[in-house]
């Protein structure tokens, strides 16, 4: 059974707009346990992404999102497989990846909830090669 990036995405995702004031959104970050907030524009687009490393330094309240935010915002569609999911946020050594439909944004997958995936046994780990196999690729 595959599963889908919609079964374990967070639906409930924060999002701003780049021209909101980081101090406003790192408060909301900070009391609710957000640790990536994806940027959209007017139409729910993705733009980029915060995230608590951004945040990291210090830096003024009024500081607009836009002047801190990662631009390289990477994205998956929700009816993609797990595993896609996955595979770009190990080759990217990335935490978060934005949900998308239609391309706009419909929710937020973290390691935490690849984790939960996990530990729910409900990802089915493959068989690696055999010794056998792996020989016989050697031969050829």
């Amino acid at each position: 059974m595959q599963v889908k990036v919609n079964e374990i995405m967070n639906p409930e995702v924060f999002v701003a707009s780049p021209y909101d004031p980081i101090g406003e959104i790192r408060e909301r970050m900070l009391n609710d346990g957000i640790h990536a907030v994806p940027v959209v524009d007017c139409e729910s687009m993705p733009l980029g992404i915060l995230t608590s490393s951004d945040l990291v330094e210090e830096i003024s309240a009024s500081t607009l999102i836009c002047e801190v935010m990662t631009v390289k915002v990477f994205t998956v569609p929700q009816y993609s497989d797990i595993h896609i999911a996955a595979r770009i946020m190990r080759n990217h050594m990335i935490h978060h990846v934005v949900v998308t439909h239609e391309k706009k944004v419909v929710g937020i997958l973290s390691t935490f909830d690849l984790l939960r995936l996990v530990e729910d046994h409900r990802f089915v780990m493959k068989n690696g090669p055999t010794e056998q196999a792996r020989k016989g690729e050697n031969h050829k």
